[in-house]
């Protein structure tokens, strides 16, 4: 059977930087090509990065990235990895609009460019506004054997390029990919890819882009399965990985261009009919008609391990926050030790993700901060091993107070806000980056004070449930303990009740529902969409409804003002769940 030396490049590219990209293209090819590889495919947009949001309207831009793939395609030639068929992600423009394209660099040339057929319109995406849809399909028999492309969403769909592939013939499938993390999305990806090789009738190699931009984490789980549903061999997931397999494969010699659909009978029901295809245009191009010599097979990479549901979130929230900072500049981050839950979690995710050095604490206790909140937050510098230093804040809350005369909910938030206005003075002054460590939970309820706790250039667990919050932090203390490392978050900040501590004895449960029931009214509301009667229907209480959706309600201006921060959820504030500010709509009540 012919054989086939494939590599996957699970690499990290970064919006606008389309020199850094294409150097990283060429970098990895060599690799590649080192390793005997003979195809090299790279992700989705990995020239122009991922997503390029209204960069894409740019002609510029655009003009820059056709620019440099054909730059590159000389490139690499010229570094030795011409005779190797590279599949690179990029924008481009034509007559009929900006596209979503891949293209084949061989030989020193652009020999075939495929344009995105599906356009996904849907939670993060907005590709319908952005770029056209393609029609070609081109196919390229390169060492005796027909290869096609696809584009990522173009497998998430019924119908298209997949199922046009399977009709006229193809011997193998790369499909590149920009498909961000979410929670409990790899079962279902897995599957995806193994039921579209069966369509196309050939295996698929699947690569998939790592790292962040904003909200988005991609997390590479780049795969090859063949057509008859077994997975061969999977990528690392949160890690820039090479992955080279061998493949033998059947050469089809397929020559057919007709994607009509099959002829029916008359009178057949419309439900049975085969659903029509686009008018895809094929167009076979013949690169090196004649199989390889047969070689010796490298030692092939089998299946990386899974990730446990708190492991994967955990490296997904690092990966967030890291390349936030990394591509953007930023060297330090500061915010308040509180001593509670919510800012332990956030201070050992950024150490992780930039060092213990570069994580700076500030204690800024008021005259309500309890002796065992300041010692937690003094423990966890003292644990993690990161700076620490205390503000307290009671002198200025004073002058607030005594010269506006303010007392109840307003000397609580003046509270919020003296810390936020310390926190940014400290970032002015020493260039750290402020973190606002809010959780989903709060954010959704609008339980958080605008220019208080709420500063902040970003915002790690902005779209974690505090329940999660709970269970990533003895995940997290679990993992040092098993590595023989001191935990870094304090059992006590765990495990004691959580307070804002604004006001004497203040604890969450005086304003919110206790968070294990809150979590699941959000989860419907907010996540599945529900309404007042779905979730009645469900078993809750009705004034526990109306309640947590009167506060979810009210808090939407909050959200708006909010830091960007990881997407982990299906429907994260922001990019997913956007409604108008100004919105007299409310769930029905009896």
């Amino acid at each position: 059977m012919p054989q086939l030396r494939v590599a996957l490049a699970q690499v990290n590219p970064c919006v606008g930087d389309i020199a850094g990209n294409s150097s990283l293209v060429l970098e990895r090819s060599e690799e590649a090509v080192a390793r005997g590889a003979h195809v090299v495919a790279f992700p989705e947009m990995v020239l122009s990065g991922y997503p390029v949001e209204d960069l894409a309207l740019r002609k510029s831009f655009a003009a820059a990235n056709r620019a440099e793939l054909e730059s590159l395609a000389v490139r690499l030639r010229d570094a030795g990895c011409g005779e190797a068929l590279v599949i690179v992600g990029h924008l481009d423009r034509d007559d009929e609009g900006v596209r979503n394209a891949a293209s084949l660099l061989h030989g020193g040339e652009v020999v075939s460019t495929y344009f995105k057929h599906h356009l996904p319109n849907y939670g993060v995406f907005d590709e319908a506004r952005y770029f056209a849809p393609g029609y070609d399909l081109p196919i390229v028999r390169f060492h005796g054997l027909d290869i096609g492309v696809v584009i990522c969403e173009d497998i998430w769909q019924n119908g298209g390029p997949i199922a046009a592939l399977g009709k006229v013939g193809v011997d193998a499938v790369v499909c590149v990919n920009g498909s961000p993390y979410q929670r409990a999305k790899d079962h279902e990806r897995t599957q995806l890819v193994v039921r579209r090789a069966a369509e196309a009738g050939a295996p698929m190699a699947y690569v998939n882009m790592v790292g962040a931009q904003d909200e988005l984490v991609f997390d590479g789980d780049s795969m090859i399965a063949t057509n008859h549903g077994e997975l061969l061999s999977r990528a690392p997931r949160f890690a820039e990985h090479l992955l080279v397999r061998d493949l033998e494969l059947s050469a089809g010699g397929h020559t057919s261009t007709d994607v009509s659909p099959e002829p029916v009978e008359q009178g057949t029901p419309l439900h049975f009919r085969p659903r029509a295809l686009p008018a895809f245009h094929v167009d076979r191009l013949t690169l090196s008609p004649d199989p390889l010599p047969a070689y010796e097979p490298e030692e092939n990479e089998g299946l990386t391990e899974p990730l446990a549901e708190e492991a994967e979130v955990w490296w997904a929230l690092v990966t967030g926050l890291r390349d936030y900072l990394r591509k953007n500049g930023f060297k330090s981050v500061a915010f308040g030790f509180s001593g509670g839950i919510d800012s332990s979690v956030c201070a050992a995710l950024s150490a992780d993700a930039l060092g213990a050095d570069g994580l700076y604490g500030v204690s800024l206790p008021s005259h309500y901060s309890t002796e065992h909140s300041r010692s937690d937050a003094a423990e966890l510098a003292e644990r993690i091993g990161c700076h620490f230093e205390v503000h307290p804040i009671e002198d200025m809350v004073r002058v607030f107070v005594d010269q506006l005369g303010l007392s109840g909910l307003a000397e609580e938030n003046v509270q919020a806000r003296c810390r936020g206005i310390t926190l940014m003075a400290l970032s002015n002054q020493h260039g750290h980056l402020v973190l606002a460590p809010g959780n989903k939970t709060e954010l959704a309820v609008g339980y958080s004070t605008i220019y208080g706790d709420a500063v902040g250039g970003f915002a790690p667990i902005k779209d974690v449930p505090k329940t999660l919050v709970w269970r990533l932090a003895r995940w997290r203390n679990a993992e040092a303990e098993k590595r023989g490392e001191t935990p870094p978050i304090p059992e006590s900040s765990i495990t004691k009740e959580p307070s804002a501590e604004l006001r004497p004895g203040q604890v969450d449960t005086d304003s919110l529902p206790p968070y294990e029931l809150l979590d699941e009214v959000l989860d419907g509301y907010v996540e599945g969409d529900k309404s007042y009667d779905d979730l009645l229907l469900e078993g809750f209480d009705a004034e526990l409804v109306e309640r947590v959706l009167r506060m979810v309600d009210r808090a939407e201006h909050k959200r708006r003002q909010y830091p960007p921060g990881t997407k982990i959820t299906l429907k994260a504030f922001g990019r997913d769940r956007r409604l108008p500010v100004t919105n007299r709509w409310r769930e029905a009540r009896p």
